[in-house]
Order: C-alpha cells, then sequence, then structure tokens
C-alpha cells in the first residue's frame, strides 16, 4: 500500500520531503469494496448513531426536507376478477405531473382492516410485465428454484396472487424506466454512462448534471420517494390496516425496499431480498447517490429497522458471506431491543442472485407469523395461470400515457423539485429554530463531521526558529482517528495576548511565511499585535494546484460512485480546518499555548471552506472572517472541480452556511452586499451588530479584516 500512496503523492505535485503520510491518498472506495457494520455497546448511542444515518440517507436522496406532499390523484381502473381476489390498474403522482404505475391486488371481502404488502422489483426488464422463456423455468424447476411450470412463467404475479390469498393488499409499482414508467427512460435512469452537455446547465439542468448532484437530485430519490407515496397510497385504502404495512423486494428491488424501511416509520415489517451485505452495495445507478455510503453500508441500513421484525436471504452472490459476515452483527443489534428473533436469515448459497419460490415461501412464513394471518406455516405457493402483459398494463384509450423518454418533462421535474426544496428551505432559515433543526443538520451530512466527531489531534514538532519578535514552529497536526494529516506553522508571538488567529488561503501554510522567510504585511500586523498566527496546508494544499479530483475506476461519469463512498475534497479541508480548531483549543503539545480566543480568516477557495468550518464549529471558533469571492457551488459545471460539494447548493449555497455563524460576530468579503439571508439570521438573532461586511477596495480585504479580528 505505501507505493501506492508515495507514487500518488508524486502524480499529485507532492515532494517526498514535504509529503504527510495521510490515509486520505489511499485508493479511492467504490462499491466493491468492503462495508462491515459494528454494532454499538448500548441503546443510547445506537440512537444518536442511528439517527444520524437515517439523516444521511434523507438527505442523500433529496429528501431532506420531504418535498411537499402534493395530491396523489390516483386512478384506479381495469378491475380484474381472480376469484378469491382482484387485480387493477393504478398510476398516481408522486409529484406533481411525476406518474408511479402499477398493479394493485386486493382480496375479496376482507374480514375487516387487512395487512398491506409494498413489492418492489428490481432490474428484470419490463419486470411487472415479464413472462419467463420456457428454457429459463425449466432449469429453475430442475434446480429447485421454482415449483410450477404455469406460476413460475411469472414469479411477480405469482408473489402478488399468493399475498392477496393470504387477506393481503398487494401493492407492485415499476421501478423508474420499466413496464409502464416511461417518463424517464431506462437507459437514462439504469444505463447512464455519459454527461450531456445539454443538460448540464446552471438552469433547466437534467439527471446525473453537477448541478442536480449540488442539489441532491438523483434517480434513488425518486425512487424512494415512489416509495414514499406508495405507503400514502395503501394508507390511503380503507380496507388497510395502518398498524401492518411490509415491504419487499429483491435486487434493486431489495435495495428500495431497504432505503424504505430504513427511513419510514410506518413500515412494520421488512424483508429485503438479495442486497443486505458487507460486500457489493448496489451496482446501478437507480441504486446509488453521492453521500449516501460514506462511512456507512446497507448492513447498517438493515439495522435502522430494528427492532422491527425483518428477513433477509443470502444466495450465491455477493450475500453469500451474510451468514459469518453482517448478520451476526444484526442480531446483536436486535438483541440490545431484546428482540433477536425479529430478525431472520433464509440462507440460499446453493442458489443464484433471485427471489426464487424457497425464499418467497420464507418471506409468506415469516410475514404470516409476525401479522398472525392464520396460515398453516410452513406457507406455499400453488399453481396458477398468469395474466398476459396486454391485462395487466396501464395505460389504454381512455387512460393515455404520458409522453415516453421526454427531457422537457425531466427538467420540469428538477426544477419543481428545486423550487419546492428552496421555499421550504428560504422558510426554515428565517428563524433560527429552522437553521438549528434543518439546515445545520443537512450541512452536517455535506460535510461529514462536525467538531465532536473530529476526532483525536496531536501536534508533531518538526522545527522551530527565532524570528525576532516571534518564534515559528513547524510541524504535522495528525488527526489519529482518521489518519488524517496536516502540514502546519504557526508563529508565535513572545508578547502574546493569547489571541490566536488560523489564516487559511490557497498557498496552504505559505500564506502565513513562505519558503524565502517573508510574511504578509496583514499577517505580521496581527503578529506584532501580540496573536499568534497559524497556516496550514488543507488536503492537497502544498502542491500543485488541483485542478481535477480523483474518481473511482468505474467509467460511466455518475458523481454518486464517487461521492457516495467518499467525502469531496471540499469536505475534506474542511475537515482539516475543524481539526486545527480542535489542536488549538486543546493546546495539546505545545501548540499555542494559553490561547484565549480563536478567530479563522479564509481567503480564495479556503473561504467558503471556513464558511462552513464556522457553521458547523459554533462556539469554538470566537470570530469567523470569510472573503467568498462570490463564489457558489450551483455555478460549478464539473463534479470534478476541487470546490464541488455534493448538496452543496441546495441548503442555500455559501449564503446558507454563512448564516449558520448566526449570531456570532462574522466578518464578510466577496459578497458585495452581504445576502440577505445572511443578514435575515443575524437578525432573527437580534445580533446585526455581529455581521460586519466589507465593500471597500476587492484587492485589499486583508488589512481590513486583520483589524477587525483583534477587535
Amino acid at each position: 500500500m505505501q507505493h501506492i500512496v508515495i507514487a500518488l503523492a508524486v502524480l499529485l505535485g507532492f515532494s517526498l520531503t514535504t509529503f504527510a503520510d495521510d490515509v486520505r491518498l489511499q485508493p479511492l472506495k467504490d462499491l466493491n469494496g468492503y462495508f462491515p457494520f459494528t454494532p454499538p455497546k448500548s441503546l443510547p448511542a445506537w440512537e444518536q448513531r442511528k439517527e444520524s444515518v437515517r439523516r444521511q440517507i434523507l438527505v442523500a436522496a433529496g429528501l431532506w426536507p420531504m418535498p411537499a406532499k402534493t395530491p396523489l390523484n390516483a386512478v384506479v381502473h381495469g378491475r380484474i376478477d381472480g376469484g378469491q381476489y382482484t387485480i387493477e390498474k393504478v398510476y398516481f403522482e408522486s409529484a406533481p405531473g411525476f406518474f408511479a404505475t402499477g398493479n394493485l391486488y386486493r382480496p375479496k371481502n376482507p374480514p375487516g382492516r387487512v395487512p398491506a404488502v409494498l413489492f418492489a422489483h428490481g432490474h428484470r426488464e419490463n419486470a411487472r410485465l415479464y413472462l419467463t422463456p420456457e428454457a429459463t423455468l425449466r432449469k429453475s424447476i430442475a434446480d429447485g428454484a421454482e415449483r410450477f411450470e404455469q406460476a413460475g412463467r411469472s414469479t411477480y404475479q405469482s408473489q402478488c396472487r399468493q399475498l392477496a390469498l393470504m387477506g393481503c393488499v398487494v401493492w407492485q409499482w415499476d421501478m423508474l424506466g420499466d413496464s409502464d414508467s416511461i417518463q424517464l427512460s431506462r437507459q437514462l435512469v439504469h444505463g447512464f454512462a455519459k454527461q450531456r452537455p445539454e443538460m448540464n446547465t446552471t438552469e433547466n439542468w437534467g439527471l446525473f448534471s453537477p448541478q442536480a448532484e449540488a442539489h441532491c437530485q438523483n434517480v434513488l430519490g425518486l425512487q424512494t420517494l415512489n416509495s414514499v407515496r406508495s405507503v400514502d397510497f395503501v394508507l390511503s385504502l380503507p380496507e388497510v390496516d395502518p398498524q401492518r404495512i411490509a415491504v419487499t423486494g429483491a435486487s434493486g428491488g431489495g435495495t428500495q425496499s431497504m432505503i424504505l424501511a430504513a427511513i419510514e416509520d410506518r413500515l412494520q415489517l421488512s424483508f429485503p431480498v438479495v442486497m443486505v451485505s458487507t460486500a457489493m452495495q448496489g451496482g446501478c445507478t437507480c441504486e446509488n447517490a453521492s453521500l449516501l455510503r460514506v462511512n456507512t453500508g446497507n448492513v447498517e441500513f438493515a439495522a435502522l429497522f430494528a427492532p422491527k421484525p425483518q428477513g433477509m436471504n443470502s444466495a450465491d452472490d455477493w450475500t453469500k458471506e451474510m451468514a459469518t459476515k453482517g448478520f451476526p452483527e444484526l442480531q446483536q443489534m436486535y438483541a440490545l431491543y431484546g428482540k433477536k428473533n425479529n430478525v431472520f436469515l433464509k440462507r440460499g448459497e446453493h442458489f443464484p442472485h433471485n427471489y426464487n419460490a424457497v425464499t418467497r415461501s420464507a418471506f409468506y412464513t415469516f410475514l404470516n407469523q409476525h401479522f398472525k394471518l392464520g396460515q398453516v406455516s410452513p406457507v406455499i405457493e400453488t399453481d396458477f395461470d398468469p395474466l398476459p402483459p396486454e391485462q395487466l398494463t396501464v395505460w389504454d384509450d381512455q387512460h393515455p400515457a404520458p409522453k415516453a423518454a421526454d427531457p422537457d418533462f425531466e427538467r420540469q421535474l428538477l426544477a419543481w423539485f428545486t423550487a419546492d426544496a428552496e421555499q421550504q428551505i428560504r422558510a426554515a432559515a428565517a428563524t433560527p429554530e429552522g437553521l438549528r433543526d434543518v439546515i445545520r443538520p443537512a450541512v452536517e451530512v455535506l460535510i461529514g463531521r462536525t467538531l465532536a466527531t473530529a476526532g483525536d489531534v496531536t501536534w508533531k514538532l518538526q522545527d522551530e526558529q527565532d524570528c525576532g519578535q516571534y518564534v515559528q514552529r513547524t510541524g504535522t497536526l495528525v488527526n489519529e482517528t482518521y489518519g488524517e494529516e496536516v502540514n502546519a506553522v504557526a508563529l508565535c508571538p513572545k508578547q502574546a495576548s493569547g489571541r490566536v488567529v488560523i489564516w487559511l488561503a490557497d498557498q496552504g501554510k505559505s500564506a502565513v511565511r513562505s519558503a524565502d522567510g517573508s510574511v504578509p504585511s496583514a499577517v505580521l500586523k496581527l503578529v506584532q499585535a501580540g496573536a499568534a498566527v497559524v497556516g496550514a496546508d488543507l488536503f492537497l494544499q502544498g502542491g500543485e494546484p488541483v485542478t481535477q479530483t480523483r474518481v473511482v475506476a468505474n467509467p460511466r461519469e455518475f458523481a454518486g460512485y464517487t461521492f457516495g463512498y467518499n467525502h469531496a475534497l471540499f469536505a475534506q479541508r474542511t475537515h482539516d480546518v475543524l481539526s486545527l480548531v480542535l489542536l488549538v483549543r486543546s493546546a495539546k503539545d505545545g501548540f499555542c499555548p494559553n490561547a484565549k480566543t480563536l478567530a479563522v480568516a479564509g481567503w480564495q477557495s479556503a473561504g467558503p471552506v471556513v464558511a462552513a468550518a464556522g457553521a458547523l464549529a459554533g462556539p469554538a471558533i470566537d470570530r469567523v472572517a470569510v472573503d467568498t469571492q462570490g463564489f457558489r457551488f450551483g455555478r460549478l459545471l464539473d463534479y470534478r472541480h476541487p470546490m464541488f460539494l455534493p448538496g452543496g447548493a441546495k441548503y442555500l449555497d455559501v449564503p446558507g452556511l454563512l448564516a449558520l455563524r448566526a449570531p456570532r460576530p462574522l466578518w464578510l468579503s466577496g459578497e458585495g452586499q452581504e445576502p440577505e439571508v445572511v443578514t435575515a439570521a443575524y437578525r432573527a438573532a437580534a445580533q446585526t451588530e455581529a455581521l460586519e461586511t466589507f465593500t471597500g477596495d476587492a484587492a485589499q480585504p486583508q488589512a481590513a479584516a486583520g483589524s477587525w479580528l483583534l477587535q
């Protein structure tokens, strides 16, 4: 590993004499990594972690805050009599003009309220309408995966029928781009490979663009919204028992089931199939999203459902080690609640990746047990003749299909989500409570770390020089918790006032004292006034400037494959600032001893980074000075740009970060007149005097900031 890290350091422009042995220079994590789950030691610790991971899923999926639940306008038609049950064709609007489509199975003459099962399918093309070819079916029967030559022709219909015969309402809806869900194409949703210049714009953008990523708009989120609205739909049916709602699905449908169960309190039972694993996490673009699995994974997602009943299985795929890697940890998690037997694993490593009759029987039996359906266990299917696709399709002459694969619809849909989110977020930003409860929790996810979770830091002094009025200390900050290192320099005046200023800019620690020993006048004035000034090489500073960030080996140009598993460079640099703040405040190892106050100033591209750190550090930083140079995440058109941050534009962009500093002192340059969201935040906190905006010579903000920092 060491030779890989050294080679990468050289590639990035570092000399080996200044190279920091930072774990972040190791190869990036991708969806094929290892994702173990370590159960917490106590329920209080788990409840805190649970809330954090759940919020991470919601933010990544674009569901924080949840989009406005507009009328479903459900259309139920084409009733088919199946004897003891009926089948109907349904479409409803998850968002205005955005249709979820599927079939609704209902038992006839239910004896009171009955359970509902949400059934999500995977990536088989035209899955709800699919009929298995004869040769494939015969092989499945020979292998024991299926039982019947007729019923086995449609495992989807077979499962829905069996559940209806057991007395359940069943809603089986289409994955985006499949069967009757035609507004977004299958190729776009599941096969996206190359960025589309016509959709990569600062207005009216499309899915997978940097703008969509900056607003947390992705296919996984759209499918998850369909899942949430599916719960709304089944609960609107008068015969459904709201205390007995279950979800199941396999492969991509297993991912949908697992994600929905993690965030949806109204579910009471979950059975994700062939997806809960410490190995591969889901390969499709619809199973990934930026931010989603950074420092977490599918087994922990499943753990979020504890202690409610949950089943899963293993097969001859990435789940084959589940019995020894993942499931024992889930049992430990459930045991903390005293509900160890509520989690169940159906082993089937001799079967391929599918939702076969054996696993379906395990689901029926598990459902029968926990929903008390009164069936004889184990529950097995009976044979029947599946319906042909033309009898199940939703669209007909009386119910015409919307336009298929319409790029204008795609743009309009994302524009609706953008406007809806902005309206909710601006309303939240108008109050201190909204900033605290809506925007700050989201920013914590975007950055992936807070001061409380910033780790344990130490200081390794490498050199100390007497420079007359001050002592220069050069060394390395080591974040022991995360394996990160930051080269730093501190100019410590001999007549110290107890003030410390962390001074950050594109030049790294050279912004404080260059290699030739020169010190910028603004920094020197701070030192002469008794303030210790700290400069640092934030991650990947100190060498050649980064022009494009690394991505994983996956050739498809989807940000979620990289940033769904790894922090963005912007976030990593924010982590470094938080580590510096911790180091100063802890006064460890003689670094800036006797610090009484701490200020942080950010210039050039470090300005927005400092804004983010200031938003999260709270009272640990007394004063923040930021020159934003008017930067906005929402103007970037390359997801490999060094300043790219998934979700960065959604929560009111850089002004949203600045607003989180209220009511604490903030000096602001590069914005002209301060953004309204910032002034409103300080006004709401009754601390307008704590906000100072520099509108002087744009080339001379540092001297003005220096005087303010000393106040």
